[in-house]
Parts: C-alpha cells; sequence; structure tokens
C-alpha cells in the first residue's frame, strides 16, 4: 500500500495547478498516481480522487483527460466493490438459510414448486460518478447546522449541473457548513448572515459560474466559506459596479460651478484640449485676474494670472 503522505503531496500538486489554472506537468503526477496500489483508506483520507477530476476538467490536453477519466473509474469500482462486499454480508445469514431448508432431507419433492430464478441483488450504481463522496462528510446532531446544511444542499442543486458534473452536493454542503461553523464555533447570528450570503449567491440563476466551479472543485469549501460578496458576485455584476465606480469618479473629477468652455488652452496631463476656464479677481483691482481651468477629459486643474 502506498503512504498516504506521498498522495496528499501528489495532491496538493494538482490543487495548485488547478488554482492557477496552469495544468503542465500533470500527466507525470497522474503516471505516477497510475503506478501506485491505491485502498480504500488512502482515496478517503487525502481526497486525491476530487483532485483529479479536478485537473481533468481543466485541462485540455487528452492525454491528461483520458489518464484521469481511467484513474477515476479505477477507484470508483474500489470504492462500490466494498459496498458490495457490505451489501453481501447483509445478504449471507438469510439466504444460506433459506438454502439449507431447500436442500433438506424432510422435503418432498412433488410438493416443491418450480422456482423462478431471482436476479441477483447488486448495489444500486448512480448514474453520474459520485467524484466527491470521499471522505465522507463532517457529521453533527445540531439541528441548525443540519437544517443549513439542506438548505445549501437545495442551493447546489439549483440546477441539474450536478449531475453532469458528477458532484456529491450532500457532501460538499456539509464541508462549506463545517468551515463556516469551523470559524464561529457557535450557530449565532454571525455564522447565520454568512450561511445565507453563500446559499443566496449560489442559488443566484443570474450566476451559474459561481456555482459551477463550487461544483467542479475549483473552488474548495474551505474558499467558498470566506469569500466576500464582491469576490461571489457574477461577471456582469462585477463590470456593472466597475463601470459606475469610473462614472462617479468622473463625475468628482469634473464637478464644476460654471465656467467657459474652450479649446484654447492644453492640458498638461493628457494633452487634451477640452477645457473649461473661470476668471476671478483675485488680487487688487490693478492686478490681471486668475484665470482657472479645468480639463473635461482627466480632471486636471491649473491656474494662470
Amino acid at each position: 500500500m502506498v503512504k498516504d503522505q506521498e498522495v496528499e503531496r501528489i495532491a496538493k500538486k494538482l490543487d495548485k495547478m488547478v488554482h492557477k489554472k496552469n495544468t503542465d506537468g500533470a500527466i507525470d503526477l497522474l503516471k505516477e498516481l497510475k503506478n501506485m496500489k491505491m485502498s480504500l483508506e488512502t482515496l478517503q483520507s487525502t481526497r486525491i480522487g476530487m483532485s483529479v477530476n479536478a485537473v481533468r476538467k481543466q485541462s485540455s490536453d487528452e492525454e491528461v483527460q483520458s489518464l484521469a477519466k481511467s484513474l477515476i473509474k479505477a477507484w470508483k469500482k474500489l470504492l462500490d466493490g466494498s459496498e458490495g462486499k457490505s451489501e453481501e454480508k447483509k445478504k449471507g445469514g438469510p439466504s444460506l438459510q433459506s438454502t439449507s431448508s431447500r436442500d433438506s432431507p424432510g422435503s418432498s419433492d412433488f410438493s416443491k414448486k418450480p422456482e423462478t430464478p431471482k436476479t441477483p441483488t447488486t448495489p444500486t450504481t448512480p448514474t453520474t460518478p459520485k467524484f466527491t463522496s470521499f471522505p465522507p462528510p463532517p457529521v453533527t446532531t445540531d439541528s441548525v447546522r443540519n437544517k443549513c446544511r439542506e438548505l445549501l444542499v437545495s442551493a447546489l442543486q439549483t440546477d441539474d449541473d450536478f449531475k453532469t458534473i458528477g458532484a456529491d452536493c450532500e457532501a460538499l454542503a456539509a464541508e462549506i457548513e463545517d468551515c463556516i461553523y469551523k470559524e464561529f464555533k457557535a450557530t449565532d447570528m454571525k455564522y447565520k448572515t454568512r450561511l445565507r450570503s453563500r446559499i443566496s449567491n449560489l442559488k443566484d440563476q443570474k450566476n451559474p459560474d459561481l456555482r459551477r466551479n463550487v461544483l467542479c472543485g475549483n473552488i474548495s469549501p474551505e474558499r467558498i466559506a470566506t469569500m466576500t460578496a464582491e469576490e461571489m458576485a457574477s461577471a456582469e455584476l462585477k463590470e456593472m459596479r466597475k463601470a459606475l465606480t469610473k462614472e462617479s469618479i468622473r463625475e468628482h473629477q469634473l464637478s464644476k460651478v460654471g465656467g467657459t468652455e474652450t479649446d484654447m488652452f492644453i492640458c498638461g496631463k493628457c494633452k487634451g484640449k477640452s477645457c473649461t476656464y473661470t476668471q476671478v479677481q483675485t488680487r487688487s483691482a490693478d492686478e490681471p485676474m486668475t484665470t482657472f481651468v479645468l480639463c473635461n477629459d482627466c480632471g486636471n486643474r491649473w491656474k494662470f494670472c
């Protein structure tokens, strides 16, 4: 079995590549993982599956995508195999008992009815792979925290993206809530306000990119738990805020009372000729008036006598 430290090292490198949006060298790390004999405990403790899936979605290299898919498929078989064994153990007792009763010498042949062959019961496999099913989500018995997790699950399932991506919304919601709870260490008003803002932004139909990035792992549960409202805003809202800020600055720079527009002056800062000037008698009557000039393009002000 491989050491957990080695797998964690590779997972951190893959997460860093996804964060920097540069997956160069990912193929070497994936090949290294392929040569390792992976155990279910290692998968659950290191969350390597989430890291590999995130790299697969981020990379445009077909070789990286193909190798990542094969790794995830193999690991998922390992996960499903452990679930199947537990199911067989549960059903092993009754099936053996029924077999022994059918084979007992006291039962007569003519009293037996022809039995239709039963299809073997296999563990239900989800239609989409749950790449985020390990490690298991943190458990809590607090009713407030459980309700908050339910609201986060509902927000993550606003559209069908979670089915396409194959994300485990319950596990993601549990991790996000757990990160927020660890910060405040109580279900007080600050805790609830932080959760409300996450839920509101994740449910926003005009901001699907935030929800998709959380589902596919580009934004980690720790990151979404601490993001500000400005960071979570949609690209459209960010552009609108930027435009309003620029307009506000411009109005402040160009605020003026009266004045005459002219092209007689040249701005020393932007070299523009669109100016407004005002003449004021600031000295004695026999002295010339002082001329105040404002550049309408950049807001630069200057004066001369």
